[in-house]
């Protein structure tokens, strides 16, 4: 088997460019997915609702957002540990759009650029003819930030209110500024502002360099076998591939040719060790892999650890303990906010006894108790009932109370008799009154408090309690003195 047959030639753009397609078409598509009415995420401030994994939330129940930013700062810091800063070079919107911007609109249909392999020449645009398409590119541009912008928004704004939104925009004005604020953000920060962004603003390329340790894979430049480019304090020794091999001996592999320095978005040289700019896109790893596979050998920039590469200690290690730490505090708050989650109540109900502790009621009225053969006393308590249907359709609602000890006799419900409507997404306050006409408890000295529990639920199609949608509520049922019943 010859040399060349041995030579693995990987190239990791196409790679890039499907999960950028990916995540292109999920992040459009996600918001126009609903299952019963709910969106996979939705945080509406106009409906005051937050929809997660198809379940819909209450504002109330907002305690569930810091675990979901818990996991994502966590999965990002997890995934710089294990692999760099690939979250830049691989998920991050603003290199994904700006390989939309420079290699798709400029490079490919424009012709602005000659080649996607060199990002550090910019077009000539004293050209008139470049001026033109320049301007072009940024009016496409503009047109899909615009996209962006909405798509952004429909996490917010659901997409079927966001159309009907759309059609009146002077009512909407707040929305309508909202976008084209972002699309304005998007087409100054990807025509103009470009990398400068992930070099000078995004403060992730400062933290990366805390959480990086010698098993973290990266792009890494192999200087065991290419040879020393630059000195310990960053000086450039070597220039052409004869002074490379000059400083380094005849087995130094680099022709100094700086593909790997040409293609890089961010404008570094890989071949200087770690620095804060590079995003892990690996463009400097396809580049030198073609140079290389004309002379037969392996790339000398490779996606690895400096454990392996650099100090050639061994392999690299995956799964180590830091690695394996950031798993299982993964797993720990996604268990939390599942078991949260899972609890969620499918209505909303306070209840609030009023100031008075009972009412004591005669029937019939004008009887006197203990001469009147038919006359019977009743005790009232009232309380208010603050209610939410969290559901997508009007519903009805009624409720039982059961005392929590044992006591002689029956607590009911006098007021309301029969179960009432609530309309979705609207605060009901029902004025309730539970009643007996039983002597529940005969304390002479002291008023009793009874603790009682109310459950609360709503009717499906036939009328019959839900299980689903049921809530369990504490409360008090006050009864008065034996002395004043008596």
């Amino acid at each position: 088997m010859s040399k060349a047959e041995t030579v693995k030639k990987t190239h990791w753009r196409p790679k890039r460019y499907v999960v950028y397609i990916i995540a292109t078409v999920v992040a459009l598509v996600l918001p126009w997915i609903k299952i019963n009415g709910n969106h996979f995420f939705l945080l509406s401030f106009d409906k005051m609702k937050l929809h997660l994994a198809f379940v819909q939330f209450d504002m109330q129940e907002l305690y569930l957002m810091p675990f979901l930013l818990m996991i994502l700062f966590i999965s990002i810091f997890g995934m710089t540990v294990f692999g760099g800063r690939m979250f830049c070079g691989w998920v991050c919107p603003q290199t994904v759009f700006r390989v939309i911007y420079r290699d798709l609109i400029e490079t490919k249909i424009l012709k602005l650029r000659r080649s996607i392999k060199n990002k550090q020449k910019e077009p000539d645009y004293s050209k008139p003819e470049n001026k033109v398409k320049h301007i072009i590119a940024i009016v496409i541009w503009a047109a899909l930030a615009i996209i962006a912008a909405s798509d952004f928004m429909w996490y917010f704004v659901p997409p079927e209110d966001f159309l009907q939104y759309i059609q009146n925009p002077g009512d909407h004005m707040v929305m309508i500024g909202f976008i084209l604020g972002v699309a304005a953000f998007l087409v100054a920060d990807i025509v103009f502002i470009k990398e400068n962004f992930c070099i000078y603003v995004c403060p992730y390329s400062r933290v990366q360099s805390v959480l990086y340790d010698e098993h973290t894979i990266m792009a890494i430049y192999d200087e065991h076998r290419g040879g020393k480019i630059y000195d310990e304090e960053h000086h450039k020794l070597a220039k052409s591939q004869k002074e490379v091999k000059a400083i380094n001996g005849d087995d130094a592999l680099c022709t100094a040719c700086e593909s790997c320095v040409k293609v890089c978005p961010t404008h570094i040289d890989i071949r200087r060790g770690l620095q804060l700019e590079c995003i892990n896109c690996l463009e400097c790893v396809d580049a030198c892999t073609d140079v290389m596979a004309k002379f037969n050998e392996p790339t000398l920039v490779k996606w690895s650890s400096e454990y392996e590469t650099l100090y050639r200690k061994g392999k690299t290690k995956y799964f180590r303990p830091k690695i394996i730490g950031y798993i299982v505090v993964l797993l720990i708050i996604m268990g939390v906010l599942a078991k949260m989650a899972g609890t969620k109540e499918y209505m909303l109900l306070n209840i609030n006894k009023e100031t008075r502790a009972y009412s004591i009621k005669t029937e019939p009225r004008g009887c006197t108790l203990g001469k009147d053969a038919n006359c019977r006393f009743r005790v009232d308590n009232a309380y208010e009932f603050l209610l939410q249907n969290t559901q997508n359709e009007k519903m009805k609602f009624f409720f039982e109370v059961t005392p929590d000890i044992p006591v002689k006799g029956k607590i009911y419900i006098k007021r309301p008799t029969k179960p009432f409507s609530v309309t979705p997404g609207i605060k009901k306050k029902k004025i309730v009154i539970l009643s007996t006409h039983d002597m529940l408890v005969n304390n002479g000295r002291d008023d009793t408090i009874i603790p009682i529990t109310i459950h609360a639920y709503a009717l499906d199609k036939n009328g019959k309690p839900s299980k689903k949608i049921s809530v369990y509520r504490k409360a008090r049922f006050v009864f008065p003195r034996a002395d004043l019943i008596k």
